[in-house]
């Protein structure tokens, strides 16, 4: 699913009406009617308090309100017209005042009313054509509305807000969303941590917009669909054997961390790679051994640590750092790996990432399309700190472009990033993930995808979906108390569910 920038989609609208045909104010009246039919659905006994500002985004709110009295709700109206409202708000408002004794308030002129607890307040002050911070008056709106209400429903996007990047913004000037009911396809917005007081809950609404038009137009942003799955992880054919499947190295744990290893390599099994050999620390060879007996082990020669790396010519890929530690010893045994590793797939994780960080001269080392995937203080030690999540975005796609690598950022919407710069957002996952191991574990799926011939774009984002829809399979059972051995657990049924 594309992500479109706000122009974009205002170019989408415009082409839908003239290609469909369809007029600008029927358009509007679909957009209404599917929220209308969702707000029905989830809050059947409520009455409203509907916010309508001067644009389309308040014409669609005046619609829904129509919609709301004709089905026998109660609704009071509050229009905030600014300077002058659009030609199809004006259209909206003039069908409204033909209801009898229809309640409107002008809240460009009027004061606030008294704060009804009871309704729920649908947002439609100002959509995504919004570009700048809110005057004092609206701002004021905004404040009220925020304070008293305990529900509210912002249309296509909470008013305030804008599309993509907020770091000019005045947050304490944007609508607080319960739900955020958007039309045809988030905004770039909704996918950043720093926006989910104001988003609240995301539903995405088709309106019908043209296909061909979203189709042709170019966007670095895209959501990762169930289909795109589908086409990158295949089946193994009738004649697979584990000699056409791939041999994963994966290079983890330390003394103290064996249970990085372990995690790692469980889900690389369990992601269809033919032959896993890990290499571990003297000391932890009987753990691992007994505990996955599926996978072979290299033995370093230290008790302790990663010092030294196998001959790596029969590996088809290789994936380094899950509780390697930062030791000097294991600092040089890596910079060795980066040096004879010129040709092959890998993947750097963890302790291998805060190594890259404390060296970043070694950045050059990577061979191309490595995939590295930093949690978010990972990232910041890795290319610095940034103020906003926007501007972080657009700090990793540089750094992706300039180093030639693949970026998982880890996250609510974990975000994957090509050495071209594009961008896929994943939908999958729940904050039930957020716990200790789960990075390993997905460490070991991309390994898997990455051994088994994939390409490392297509492995990671392939992979980030898979560990996020096994773990919201096991979050059934509740995300409290979720652990990263449920996530490994559930990837046979996520791989089957995501791939058939």
């Amino acid at each position: 699913m594309k992500i479109l920038t706000s122009k974009q989609t205002s170019e989408a609208d415009n082409y839908t009406i003239q290609h469909e045909p369809i007029d600008s104010l029927c358009l509007m009246e679909r957009a209404a009617t599917m929220a209308f039919r969702w707000i029905s659905d989830h809050y059947s006994d409520s009455g409203f308090s509907v916010f309508a500002g001067p644009g389309n985004n308040g014409g669609d709110a005046l619609a829904i309100a129509r919609m709301l009295i004709s089905n026998g709700r109660k609704v009071k109206i509050f229009l905030y017209k600014g300077q002058n409202l659009s030609p199809d708000a004006t259209s909206n408002l003039q069908r409204l005042k033909k209801i009898p004794r229809v309640d409107i308030t002008d809240l460009s002129v009027e004061d606030f009313p008294s704060s009804e607890t009871n309704n729920i307040a649908i947002d439609g002050l100002f959509g995504s054509g919004l570009n700048r911070p809110l005057n004092e008056r609206a701002a004021k709106i905004v404040t009220y509305i925020n304070k008293s209400f305990k529900h509210i429903i912002s249309i296509d996007i909470p008013s305030g807000l804008f599309c993509e990047d907020n770091s000019e913004n005045n947050r304490e000037n944007i609508i607080k969303a319960t739900y955020t009911l958007t039309f045809q396809m988030p905004k770039l917005a909704f996918l950043f941590p720093e926006n989910r007081e104001q988003t609240g809950r995301l539903v995405v609404l088709p309106i019908g917009l043209s296909h061909k038009k979203i189709s042709q137009t170019p966007s670095l942003w895209n959501i990762t669909e169930k289909k795109e799955i589908q086409n990158l992880v295949s089946p193994p054919h009738h004649f697979a054997h584990k000699g056409t499947m791939g041999h994963a190295l994966l290079i983890a744990g330390s003394y103290g961390k064996t249970g990085a290893a372990l995690l790692a390599s469980r889900a690389c099994l369990r992601s269809g790679v033919g032959l896993l050999t890990t290499h571990v620390p003297h000391s932890a060879v009987s753990i691992l051994q007994t505990a996955i007996p599926e996978a072979m082990m290299s033995v370093d020669r230290s008790d302790l640590m990663f010092t030294e790396h196998p001959e790596l010519s029969a590996f088809s890929a290789i994936g380094v750092g899950p509780g390697i530690g930062t030791r000097v010893n294991t600092q040089r045994a890596l910079c060795e790996l980066l040096d004879q590793s010129k040709n092959k797939k890998m993947i750097i994780d963890a302790d291998g990432l805060n190594i890259l960080a404390a060296n970043p001269e070694w950045l050059s080392k990577l061979p191309a399309n490595t995939i590295l995937t930093p949690h978010p203080k990972e990232f910041e030690r890795l290319a610095g700190a940034t103020g906003d999540d926007y501007s972080r975005l657009q700090k990793a796609i540089d750094f992706a472009q300039k180093h030639h690598i693949i970026l998982v950022l880890k996250g609510a919407y974990t975000a994957v990033i090509s050495s071209e710069g594009k961008v896929s957002f994943n939908p999958t996952g729940n904050p039930g993930m957020a716990t200790a191991g789960s990075g390993d574990t997905l460490t070991g799926i991309i390994l898997g995808l990455l051994t088994s011939g994939i390409a490392p774009f297509d492995a990671a984002r392939a992979a980030v979906y898979i560990h996020g829809l096994a773990g919201d399979m096991a979050a059934k059972n509740g995300m409290r108390g979720l652990i990263a051995s449920d996530i490994i657990e559930h990837l046979q049924p996520a791989f089957k569910e995501a791939t058939e």
